[in-house]
């Protein structure tokens, strides 16, 4: 049994891009799994945006890049909202020859600049291109998904030449801002909706690596502000997260070890028991 987060998310898991219109906010929302895509979008309306510390308000065309690491959110504050656009797998981008690191360029890390102000000029440059994939989406071309990875290639590289926008508010305690993202992070790893991909932020020095920090610093953020330690909220997270899978799915305790990115069975027992006071096996069998 696998744990389905929508046929939208299945799909485009499958496919490895979609990219659509958006004529407003409410009839555009698709349900998916922001953990395994990134997002750029182009959009023309009143929103806030948060992304990871910073908050950003936007009152007419921006360009926007969504790292499926980095937790954000979107408010939308107009009635009308216009624009486009396209969800991508880092393994769809990267199976093409590109000059461009997702992880590293500046339009998708932690530090670097995921709005852009965009003005009517470079917005009909960006629909133009948009429209392109949207029509090459749905042609029979063989090479179809070549094109549009050079078309996301070639929105990637005109960003990176355009100025980004200032118009960020900083949260005024690190630790609080590190720990909130931190903990967003967290939730961003789950669900775990099959037994074949494998937990992949396991550690505090995982979480560390992601964001950019020294580990003793989010250690000390985290302590700081909830009281526990970042390997604690973990392994509270993973358990919650284990007690879940045990009750909901079909999945042998083997393949429940490996989803949660425990290397042997024996691994995830004793973590279980020592979580819980209990064994994977009599927990099931508690709960059924």
């Amino acid at each position: 049994m696998i744990r389905i987060v929508s046929n939208y998310n299945n799909e485009l898991k499958l496919k490895g891009f979609n990219v659509f219109q958006i004529e407003t906010d409410d009839n555009a929302t698709k349900t998916y799994s922001r953990k395994d895509f990134y997002k750029i979008c182009l959009t023309t309306g009143k929103s806030k945006i948060h992304y990871a510390d910073r908050s950003f308000e936007a009152n007419d065309t921006i360009l926007f890049f969504g790292n499926p690491n980095i937790p954000y959110s979107w408010e939308t504050l107009s009635t009308k909202y216009i624009g486009y656009t396209i969800l991508f797998s880092e393994d769809f981008f990267v199976s093409g020859k590109h000059s461009i690191n997702l992880q590293k360029s500046p339009l998708f890390s932690l530090g670097g600049t995921p709005i852009l102000e965009i003005s009517e000029a470079q917005r009909e440059f960006l629909n133009k291109l948009f429209e392109k994939m949207i029509e090459e989406q749905q042609s029979d071309y063989e090479f179809k998904d070549d094109l549009i990875r050079n078309y996301i290639d070639l929105i990637l590289h005109e960003s990176l030449k355009l100025k980004p926008s200032e118009n960020f508010n900083q949260e005024k305690s690190s630790a609080s801002r590190l720990t909130r993202v931190f903990m967003e992070l967290l939730e961003r790893q789950f669900p775990i909706e099959n037994p074949e991909n494998s937990l992949q932020l396991k550690t505090a020095k995982d979480y560390a690596e992601v964001l950019s920090v020294h580990v003793n610093s989010l250690n000390r953020a985290v302590k700081e502000v909830t009281g526990k330690t970042t390997t604690t909220i973990i392994s509270e997270r993973i358990t919650n997260e284990a007690k879940a899978i045990l009750q909901h799915t079909d999945w042998n305790i083997s393949e429940i070890a490996y989803a949660l990115g425990f290397e042997y069975p024996t691994y995830f027992n004793n973590f279980f028991k020592k979580q819980t006071g209990n064994n994977p096996t009599h927990f099931r069998t508690e709960a059924v």
